[in-house]
């Protein structure tokens, strides 16, 4: 079996600033109700076991660790109020949903693919979005990203070659250069270039050597600076590779509870909410004979 991890807050994005705001008729629950039939769409193009999870709030325990890390100021009111309906759909359809609320979504999906990667029936998880951070979850080419927007499927060879590293120096280069997206700055003077030659050759953080002349790195401009940097920001450095590894230690279940065996009850009235009563047809038709 191949088990498929959707990032449902991704999706939801993707579909408001997608499909959604292509049409100006759109229903106040456009989106919500586009990941709805999206995921359903994987089921019709042969998926199985699928899991979903969501940020039911923005803020997470990583808001402890550093104080400018993303909240939900600014966002969206649109998407906002869809979340807890699109969680609520994704149910009533059906399918396994995982609503975070002291983590965040990608806590979720690197659980569950753990939980599948170890499960010996597994041929392959397929985690659904682009979003660099996962790539710390892939594993040859068993546990990998599929990009539905660009039908791409990223292995551990493209995640090397995409970055210069393998996954698992994904959160220290993240604990390098920052993510703008997450609110954590990195360290000054480091950028995606030098991050990746350094860690090509030392993998994670703890093992660059202290100083520049014992670096073994080539190709690499302005050491010395990005050496003094890294010795007087360290501590800051290990906090953010800190704050971009995925927690795996969240409940998601087992494999065999992420089995899709049609909607349920609830879902003809969730549809009729969601302003896709054609929905319901779509489901049933795509749900396994009893």
């Amino acid at each position: 079996m191949r088990v498929h991890l959707v990032d449902g807050t991704y999706e939801l994005f993707r579909q408001h600033f997608g499909s959604a705001a292509r049409h100006s008729n759109s229903h106040p629950f456009a989106a919500a109700a586009g990941v709805v039939t999206s995921t359903l769409a994987l089921i019709e193009d042969g998926a199985t076991h699928i899991g979903v999870a969501s940020d039911h709030t923005i803020e997470s325990f990583r808001n402890d660790l550093w104080a400018g890390y993303k909240t939900g100021d600014g966002m969206d009111h649109e998407i906002l109020m869809q979340i807890p309906l699109m969680e609520r759909a994704l149910e009533a359809a059906g399918f396994v949903v995982w609503p975070m609320v002291t983590h965040e979504a990608d806590d979720a999906l690197g659980a569950a693919a753990d939980v599948a990667d170890r499960d010996e029936r597994v041929e392959q998880v397929l985690i659904v979005t682009p979003d660099k951070d996962l790539g710390q979850c892939v594993r040859g080419d068993r546990v990998v990203q599929f990009d539905r927007r660009k039908r791409e499927i990223l292995d551990a060879d493209a995640i090397r070659e995409k970055f210069g590293i393998g996954p698992e120096s994904i959160p220290d280069y993240l604990g390098l250069v920052g993510d703008t997206a997450d609110g954590f700055p990195g360290l000054p003077g480091w950028g995606a270039k030098s991050a990746s030659l350094v860690l090509a050759r030392y993998i994670h953080i703890e093992n660059i050597p202290p100083a520049a002349g014992q670096w073994d790195v080539s190709g690499l401009r302005g050491a010395a600076k990005l050496s003094a940097t890294l010795q007087d920001q360290l501590e800051n450095a290990l906090l953010f590779r800190r704050i971009a590894t995925l927690d795996i230690q969240v409940e998601v279940g087992s494999v065999d509870d992420w089995k899709w065996s049609g909607p349920t009850a609830a879902f003809a009235g969730v549809a009729e909410e969601l302003g896709s009563p054609d929905l319901v047809g779509y489901a049933r038709r795509l749900a396994p004979a009893e």
